[in-house]
């Protein structure tokens, strides 16, 4: 009985650290989304629309934040990323993001001169 107590006090230690670990990242993906958020406003000020590419990353990021939160409250075993995948964006839900076509390239029937 003695072991599998020494086992348990060792898992929770072991515990602890990777959630000081995590609560550090928490903080650095914390002003990360404050600058998506900042981004994405000013894109959607200039274009009338939301970025696509700024749209996945909030999303992930969001995600990521979460499962950070599910593992430090214990409602979770699984550690997040890199431990497991990184979240796959989700479509979004609000506005459509802003698309940007493709420049045209110039189509040239004639061999270079040189």
């Amino acid at each position: 009985m003695n072991d599998t107590n020494e086992l348990q006090h060792e898992s929770i230690v072991l515990r602890i650290l990777w959630m000081v670990v995590f609560v550090i990242i928490w903080q650095l993906a914390e002003l990360v989304l404050g600058a998506v958020v900042l981004l994405q406003l000013g894109y959607r000020l200039f274009y009338s629309a939301p970025n696509a590419s700024l749209l996945g990353l909030g999303d992930s990021l969001s995600q990521y934040l979460a499962q950070i939160g599910r593992f430090g409250t214990f409602n979770s075993d699984i550690k997040p990323w890199p431990f497991a995948d990184w979240p796959t964006p989700q479509a979004p839900e609000g506005e459509a993001a802003h698309a940007v076509p493709p420049a045209p390239h110039p189509v040239r029937d004639e061999e270079p001169k040189l």
